[in-house]
């Protein structure tokens, strides 16, 4: 065959099973597909092709850095660098703390991006509100937008209708942080909340730290303190992660060690309840695909539609502690989240819908329902409402301070 001899030619080894060519380990394409332009087409563009295909050299896009820098409401925005001497690499955008790029190795050792995201800052503003950006200053959402506190009501801008979500119109996802890089493998970005700031009461100063550790994890270190008056808070990273790097996420192994969740009604506001998930499409305790029982007649996952629910992570106090794992077979990637929060929102890319510009990240690639996934440790949703969950209030000279480590591995 002439495309075969091609790719001899070219140094790519390859086979073929059935009516597929594979080229090292990985599936080109199907045989049935390529018809007679195998063998009478260009060779040339053929071979080329192919070898771009077969996933040799790069398997992600490389960032542009000036394409990041641009001012924002008055400051400047910039995408920064962290690594470790091992080779994972994380980029991260000031403009909502974002982080753009994480590169880790499969089990072969290759390097392969393991997070949506977006080519430029532009891109990023037209894109998807909370990918991959720090959530303050209160993650989640509040029923209504309303809440009381010292006996004072509090009505917030309402973006997510009837509620409020990640900190409002304008929450920190869509603030410029101040940016400090303290060494080749960590950056500092603050921010300070403003009294009133869509209507929350208190100054919060604030701070996070991302950390890439030679033990292949990213460290994120938060705090803030409640400056002048009592105000509520709740942090999270918003990661949304594909461990394959492409495709949809169904296949991935998740495990949550939780007994129950915080069920939601229909608008997806915490009942107030802990359900347990023992018998349900909602039971992770044990290694299960994501995709397996994500079409289930459940009302947990009709709300969704798909999983956009809280679980209660089975821990005492705020000791560091397994939230989550996840596997993905393909390649071998393994994420474990630490963290010293009391819950964990599961949230299977519900709304990703390869819309443009919206849902078209780094290297053209569309972004379809289910492209990724968010596992978002955090205090339970809509806490201010409910005095039988852990309290989100900060009374006033009062710190607040949380850690999430995102730990990558391989299963051989």
């Amino acid at each position: 065959m002439v495309f075969g001899e091609a790719l001899r030619r070219s140094g790519q080894t390859f086979r073929i099973v059935g009516q597929q060519i594979l080229l090292g380990e990985r599936k080109l394409r199907n045989l049935a597909t390529f018809g007679t332009a195998c063998i009478i087409g260009s060779t040339l563009a053929l071979a080329t092709s192919a070898f771009a295909a077969s996933g040799e050299g790069k398997a992600y896009v490389d960032l542009d850095r000036a394409k990041f820098q641009k001012d924002v409401d008055g400051k400047p925005v910039d995408l920064y660098t962290i690594k470790n001497k091992k080779g994972m690499v994380v980029k991260v955008t000031n403009y909502g703390a974002r982080v753009e790029q994480i590169l880790v190795p499969d089990r072969h050792g290759k390097l392969g991006d393991v997070v949506l995201g977006y080519e430029s800052i532009d891109q990023v503003m037209n894109g998807q509100a909370s990918m991959n950006a720090f959530i303050g200053r209160y993650a989640n959402r509040v029923a209504k937008g309303k809440f009381t506190l010292n006996g004072q009501d509090y009505q917030l801008n309402i973006n997510n209708p009837p509620n409020t979500l990640h900190g409002g119109q304008k929450g920190s996802r869509f603030v410029v942080f101040d940016a400090h890089q303290i060494n080749d493998s960590t950056i500092e970005m603050s921010y300070t909340y403003k009294d009133g700031e869509e209507n929350f009461p208190g100054t919060l100063p604030s701070r996070v730290i991302y950390k890439v550790t030679d033990g292949n994890a990213l460290e994120i270190s938060y705090e803030a303190v409640a400056a002048d008056k009592p105000t509520i808070v709740n942090f999270t990273s918003h990661l949304f992660v594909n461990l394959a790097g492409k495709g949809d996420i169904l296949d991935h192994l998740l495990t949550i060690p939780a007994d129950a969740i915080t069920p939601v009604d229909a608008t997806l506001i915490t009942t107030g309840e802990f359900r347990p998930v023992q018998g349900t499409p909602m039971d992770f305790t044990k290694p299960v695909k994501i995709g397996a029982r994500i079409a289930a007649d459940y009302d947990q996952i009709k709300y969704g539609p798909g999983y956009d629910v809280n679980y209660v992570v089975n821990k005492k106090g705020q000791e560091l502690s397994l939230s989550a794992r996840v596997v993905e077979p393909t390649s071998g990637r393994v994420l474990e989240i630490y963290s010293t929060e009391p819950g964990i929102q599961f949230y299977s890319g519900n709304f990703l819908e390869g819309k443009a510009p919206r849902d078209v990240g780094k290297g053209g690639q569309v972004y379809n329902v289910h492209a990724a996934f968010s596992l978002e440790p955090q205090h339970f949703p809509d806490s201010v409402n409910k005095p039988n969950f852990p309290s989100t209030v900060l009374n006033a000279g009062d710190w607040y301070k949380g850690k999430i480590v995102y730990k990558f591995g391989v299963q051989k």
